[in-house]
């Protein structure tokens, strides 16, 4: 009796230390082969970083179908692995059925969904949304990612593929202080405000923005270059008046002495409104004076236009319904519809992007390292200028045999040790420490300037990338923020946004149609289970007794 006491005493004591040590070490392994619930390096430096409390409120409690209780876990298991990597990160799940109002008044938008359950569609709305607090900051998270054209299988897929993503950025934005300087140009021609202003109130939460006008180099050059100089990225939307050598001296100084470029630039004049008005146009060449430029830095923008057969919408008026005219979409080869290549942490899980009158970009051979972010469809074409484009064609028929020189180069990535486009030249102007030989630096050029551009609504700015007369989604701003991002080494959150994370569905019709067979298993293996079980032990019971 008393050795059998010190035993259990001992299995006691065994499991009360187990459990102390259990308490003190923290340990996970991610056995999925995705490594879905394994957090990525710049993840954990920004987690790793997190000083105070941090709360986190998930609208996300309630009973889900089982394809959103699958968002609601895969949210719960996310946020539970932040908060074991650091404890001050704090969350919790509400249910958002009694404060539905006041999540619509703050801008946390319902979601209708449409679900099928038994053969029969319905539909529910839910709040997926999750809000960051940290002191005085707070930033609203979107669980469900709005990806155009995909069904609700890949929308989920794209949604739990994001949510490293979502949080990391939420966590950063609401826990660090801005730093970095971004130069928007001015003063040749470049987008007035309102058309880049969805872009840039993003990109503002981000970083510090001001608009920068090169003009002053004409009578103060030294002081405009050395006023340039103090940012850290300049972007150069859509010019359509040509830079003088001052300004581009003044530019390729910038880029010698690693400032980073955004160049969006139209090599042909070819605008919609006058298509628009008179149902044609003249695309000609347009001269900025930047060939040079690019040509010493390893590209060339080539003067025609990109169509390609895989394209967005353009809305024409087709006829009048009383007083109020009539619009139908019709595709229009002009505006290429670009998918992602997925070779890069810019371009890896973006969606479609919507270009509009493109042009293609020669890549030179040189020592900078070149990437294709951007590139036409297989079954896309160019057309030299200068050339009449005309509405008349979209009801035309096009001939897919002239579509096959596709995969033109839209957007590319040149990284390394740019040499002076002024390299034993006469230069402009004087400068204390000209250069040329750059450092170490990197510019992305992408030859349509409109990808930047958001459309209008009654004067006012809509969100970038969003068709205004269908709702389509597309995904310039997603491209653009990575490019951001990458050029200004921002924290690996473009890294974490190309995740991916590969989800086995069920196949709803054939678990519909089977229901019946699946049901009898599930109930009458168990019974002949135990039966079986009881048979044998009754067989050994006998034998043995």
């Amino acid at each position: 009796m008393k050795n059998k006491y010190s035993k259990i005493s001992v299995l006691l004591i065994g499991i009360i230390l187990l459990n102390i040590i259990g308490s003190s070490i923290y340990k996970r392994f991610d056995l999925t082969e995705d490594k879905r619930y394994t957090l990525s390096k710049a993840t954990l430096n920004i987690v790793e970083n997190v000083k105070d409390i941090i709360t986190i409120t998930v609208y996300l409690k309630g009973d889900f179908p089982a394809e959103f209780k699958r968002l609601q876990t895969e949210t719960k298991l996310h946020l539970e692995e932040l908060k074991a990597r650091n404890k001050n990160i704090q969350f919790r799940f509400v249910n958002p059925t009694e404060i539905a109002q006041k999540l619509i008044e703050i801008g946390l938008e319902p979601s209708q969904l449409q679900i099928q359950e038994n053969g029969k569609l319905s539909e529910i709305m839910m709040f997926p949304w999750a809000v960051v607090s940290h002191k005085n900051k707070t930033e609203n998270v979107s669980l469900l990612k709005d990806v155009f054209s995909n069904s609700q299988d890949q929308q989920l897929e794209s949604s739990i593929q994001n949510l490293e993503f979502a949080f990391a950025n939420a966590i950063h934005k609401v826990t660090s202080e801005k730093s970095k300087k971004i130069a928007v140009l001015r003063g040749n021609g470049e987008l007035n405000d309102v058309y880049i202003a969805d872009f840039l109130g993003k990109l503002g939460e981000y970083y510090f923005l001001a608009p920068f006008t090169l003009d002053s180099v004409a009578v103060q050059p030294q002081k405009t270059y050395e006023e340039i100089s103090e940012f850290d990225l300049a972007i150069i939307a859509k010019p359509t008046q040509k830079f003088t050598e001052a300004e581009k001296f003044t530019l390729d100084q910038f880029i010698m002495n690693g400032g980073k470029t955004l160049w969006l630039i139209d090599n042909v004049q070819a605008e919609l409104d006058s298509l628009m008005q008179t149902g044609e146009t003249l695309a000609y060449p347009r001269d900025l004076g930047l060939t040079d430029l690019f040509f010493n830095y390893g590209i060339r923008i080539n003067t025609d236009l990109i169509t390609d057969l895989y394209s967005s919408e353009i809305p024409l008026a087709t006829g009048n319904i009383g007083n109020q005219t009539q619009f139908n979409q019709f595709l229009w080869e002009y505006f290429p519809l670009v998918n992602s290549q997925n070779n890069h942490p810019i371009n890896n899980n973006i969606e479609a992007v919507n270009l509009k009158f493109a042009n293609s970009i020669d890549l030179l051979k040189n020592e900078i390292q070149k990437t294709i972010l951007l590139q036409s469809s297989p079954l896309s074409k160019s057309i030299g200028t200068p050339s009449i484009i005309s509405l008349r064609t979209i009801t035309q028929k096009p001939n897919q045999d002239e579509y096959n020189k596709g995969n033109k180069p839209i957007s590319v990535l040149l990284e390394g040790k740019f040499k002076s486009a002024y390299f034993e030249r006469i230069k402009p102007f004087k400068i204390s420490t000209p250069k040329e030989n750059g450092i170490e630096n990197k510019m992305i050029v992408i030859s349509d300037g409109d990808i930047i551009a958001n459309e209008l609504s009654k004067g006012k700015p809509l969100e970038l990338g969003l068709n205004k007369w269908t709702g389509q989604r597309y995904g310039n701003k997603e491209f653009l923020l990575n490019t951001i991002n990458y050029l200004l080494d921002d924290s690996g959150l473009v890294n974490i946004r190309s995740k991916t994370v590969k989800i086995d569905y069920l196949n709803k019709e054939k678990a519909f149609s089977e229901a019946t067979k699946w049901q009898l298993i599930n109930m009458l293996f168990p019974i002949i289970i135990l039966i079986f079980s009881g048979l044998i032990f009754n067989y050994i019971r006998k034998k043995k007794y």
